[in-house]
Formats: C-alpha cells, structure tokens, sequence
C-alpha cells in the first residue's frame, strides 16, 4: 500500500527535480476556464530524467513539461487503441483530506456521492460555486483513514483554496502530496495482460476502485478508471516512478507521450477542464451524468442543478462531431444554415480510408438543430455523434 507516511515522507525528490518553488502559482484565465501560470518556469514531470533517457521529445501538458512523444506519435496511438501504451501521469494532483469530519465535509462539497463509497472506491465529480458553475473537475476516493482527491496539477491551487474556504469549525485538514505521490498511466486492450505478466489479475477490479500492492519492492497502488478504453493508473511515491516506468516496459507496454494520449482522450469522449468544460459551465451542460448524484443531499450549488434536474433539459450540451476533412482550430463556430448554434471545444483528426476525418468534443445548442439537419464547421460539414467515438 501506499501509505501517506510513505507518499509524502521524502521532502526533497520532486522539487530538487523541477526546480520550481513554492511561489508558483495558477489563476482562472479566460471564460472558458483556461489556466495560466504566472511564472516563467514550468515544472518538470518527476519522470522528467527517466523519459529523457528514452528519447522523449516534451512539451507542456495541464501545465506540466513531460514527453510530447517519443518519436512516433501514430504509432503511439496505435498502441492506445489496440495494444498498451503506458505515459505519464506527472500532470496530475494529489490532495489529502484527513479528520474526523473528512467524509461528510467531502461530501457537502462536491456534486457526486461521497458519504457511501466503499473503502478503495471512487467517484468522478465536480466542485461548484454557489450558482451552481463547475470550478473543477476531480476523482474522490476513499482510503480509509483519508479521503484522495485527484485534480489536474493546473487546477489544484484553486481547488485547496476553495476546500479550505469552506473549513470553518470542521475537523479536516487538505494536504498537498503532489510533489511525494504522482502516477504512471497504462491504456489500451492489453493493459491487463501487461499487469498480469508482473503477477497482477486485475480483471476483477471495478472501475475506479483501488487495489494496494508491491511492484517488485516498491509499494504501489493500482486503479482501474472508468475509461471506456481499458484503462489503469499505478500510483507511487516519486522515488520509485522510474521502477514502476521500467517494469511496464518491460511487461510489453510502448512508451507514449502526451500527442497520442491527448488524441484518445478526445476519441474516448473524456472532457478536459478548462478546454471542454469551463468555469462558467453548468454540470449538466457537459453531458457527464457519471458527476452527478441526485439523491446524495446538500452540497454548494446544488439547487441550481437541482432546478436544472426538475426542468429536465439544458440549452446546450457537450456533444461529439465527425467533421469531413482537417482538423479546425479550438473555439470555431459550429453553424446550422448558416446560424451558429456552438463551438468546437476539443479537435484531433486522423487519416482514415485515404482521407482525413476529424473528430471533436464540441458545445452545442441542441434544440437549434432540427432533425437531419447538416452542420457546417468553417468549410467542412460535420455530423453528431455519440461518444466515445467509433472509429471503423
């Protein structure tokens, strides 16, 4: 298991690796919910070195620098989508919530069912301000004797801000551990063949629960997601990431960076914070009713999705689009007869048959487009979709 003791018991190893202090800070952008750092350095990834010696090229992801890819991206989806890629997970956060008062504090916090989850089980969820407008997006597990959040890193400033604005005679307490505990992702239709080879049956994991075991000496915690695609994170203190990263390679997982990982994410129909989804969204306007419990009781915002519940529809809506030929640039409108009824939020595009389709998570005004209706993106016409995409 990894103990808190042990996640964040080594004070140096992250930041003696990035480099960046404790001054770094991330503010609300734009309208869609964009964050910008407002230093100059970036943080390195703690498998910064680890990827390096393997011929990773980087870039920045939610605010991190880890590998863009490793020399072949097309391959790297490839693997994604039909063997098993394993990447970085040094882009996300981890916050600990302890006290007597966890549990319940949580769950007034938060849009899911906090209060009943099973010890190592979790939930995708949001934390909304008082109108009801999501202010980010998080997993929330039970461990026991604390409660893990997991955030994107460019995100978790804000979300401890708002926890503890609202710790006033609680008996809890939030805990940075980002810097002592991260993970390492592997996806794709292999993935658990890949864990079995190092003596791992995850087959019986429900999505998001949580088993604690060894990856040779190290200590890990394995989570099988909810993703569509077969999905798993290994969490480990940052000490023993490179052991972790060594072993899953060797077990038949292809390195891949954060091109072909970001591509998925769009196929699998899995929304990112401050691209897909803003601050300024309502939670039923991003189509993840996976976020929302309705029998749960009070937490911050709830009457307005509550009405929203009651009223039993929204004006616009994540959705999914085929779009025939290359790829638009984030933000372009999506037109019906020449009337803009939304915008393209996430895009990727892949060469498929011979030519080139595009597929992006885009918000829509559903009940402006009549039935058969063709939809117009800059010069290309594009179709609905259900997501996650099916790709022939």
């Amino acid at each position: 298991m990894v103990k808190i003791s042990d996640a964040i018991g080594n004070p140096e190893g992250y930041e003696s690796q990035t480099g960046v202090t404790a001054s770094m800070r991330w503010s609300a952008g734009d309208s869609t919910g964009r964050y910008n750092l407002k230093i100059g350095l970036m943080p390195k990834t703690p498998l910064y070195e680890t990827l390096a010696a393997q011929g990773a090229q980087f870039g920045e992801y939610s605010g991190v620098e880890t590998a863009a890819n490793f020399g072949d991206p097309s391959a790297e989806l490839e693997a994604l989508r039909h063997g098993a890629g394993v990447y970085d997970l040094g882009w996300r956060a981890k916050l600990l919530g302890s006290g007597e008062d966890r549990v319940r504090w949580f769950n007034g916090m938060v849009t899911n069912n906090i209060k009943d989850l099973s010890q190592d089980h979790g939930a995708y969820t949001f934390l909304l301000n008082a109108q009801g407008q999501i202010q980010a997006d998080m997993y929330v597990y039970n461990r026991g004797d604390y409660v893990l959040v997991d955030t994107d890193l460019s995100q978790a400033v804000r979300v401890r801000e708002i926890f503890e604005k609202y710790i006033i005679m609680d008996d809890v307490a939030i805990e940075d551990a980002s810097d002592k505990l991260s993970a390492i992702g592997l996806q794709g239709p292999k993935s658990a063949e890949v864990l079995q080879h190092l003596g791992h049956d995850v087959s019986g994991l429900a999505p998001l629960q949580v088993v604690d075991t060894k990856l040779g000496k190290a200590g890990v915690s394995i989570v099988r997601t909810d993703s569509p695609q077969p999905t798993f994170e290994i969490w480990a203190s940052t000490p023993n990431l490179p052991t972790v990263w060594s072993s899953l390679i060797a077990a038949g997982a292809k390195p891949v960076g954060s091109e072909a990982y970001e591509k998925m994410r769009i196929l699998n129909g899995r929304p990112r914070y401050g691209l897909d989804i803003g601050e300024r969204d309502l939670p039923q306007e991003t189509a993840q009713d996976r976020a929302l419990n309705f029998r749960k009781g009070c937490y911050v915002g709830q009457e307005i999705v509550e009405r929203i519940h009651s009223r039993g529809k929204v004006h616009r809506s994540l959705a999914g689009l085929v779009i025939a030929g290359p790829a638009p640039s984030p933000g372009s409108p999506v037109e019906v007869s020449g009337k803009q009824i939304g915008e393209v939020r996430s895009v990727t595009s892949l060469p498929l048959n011979g030519s080139t389709r595009s597929f992006a998570l885009a918000s829509l005004r559903r009940d402006a487009i009549p039935a058969g209706a063709t939809l117009q993106v800059g010069p290309s016409a594009a179709t609905l979709s259900e997501l996650p995409f099916r790709i022939e």
